[in-house]
């Protein structure tokens, strides 16, 4: 991503910002398109929703701040990956890879890397699958590849991060493990529903 240099930092940041906003606009057409196409072949919807959201200026100073690094728009572009962020919510697994696969074959989407926390849960029991794209911008300069992180999920995987997120926060001031202990025994009914609603 190529900002002139030449412009103060309050130009830079209103121009990477239109960038990532541009980004999430594309990728949403995208997949909106190829969901459409779905129903039209196949007659049957994939996607229950999609949600978009850009990183707010308090959380990219945060993220930059943990990971030890200077606060400055080169490392926000250079090190973050999910400042624009899209999330689809599915209704099976088997849904979220042939969406996946219709993403990456798109010929001006770049695949950076994925990560796979279904094949791989995470610790905490939080499955999703994540990839980092770029796609072109195309301004009067000329095209900007722009990173946009996509996450792609079912219904129960969505509302197991969510539940796992809140009870981080209620329990931010309190040791980890005590809200670890009130995620680790899932009751009977919502391991039947999970397997029901990810295969």
């Amino acid at each position: 991503m190529n900002i002139p240099k030449s412009y103060d930092q309050v130009d830079q940041w209103k121009s990477v910002m239109f960038l990532y906003k541009s980004a999430l606009s594309a990728i949403n057409t995208k997949i909106e398109i190829l969901n459409n196409e779905f129903v039209h072949v196949y007659n049957y919807n994939p996607i229950e929703h999609v949600k978009s959201r850009l990183k707010t200026p308090e959380s990219i100073v945060k993220k930059l701040k943990s990971d030890g690094r200077e606060v400055s728009i080169e490392n926000m572009i250079e090190y973050l990956n999910d400042i624009a962020g899209i999330r689809i919510i599915c209704s099976f697994t088997s849904d979220i890879y042939q969406i996946a696969d219709m993403i990456a074959k798109q010929s001006d989407v770049t695949v950076l890397n994925i990560k796979d926390y279904i094949k791989y849960p995470k610790p905490n029991g939080y499955k999703s699958y994540h990839m980092v794209v770029t796609i072109p911008i195309y301004l009067t300069d000329g095209p900007v590849e722009t990173k946009v992180e996509i996450q792609i999920r079912t219904v129960a995987m969505d509302f197991w991060a969510s539940l796992e997120h809140k009870l981080y926060y209620k329990y931010e001031a309190t040791p980890r493990i005590i809200w670890r202990r009130s995620l680790r025994p899932a009751p009977t009914w919502w391991i039947c529903w999970t397997r029901r609603c990810t295969h």
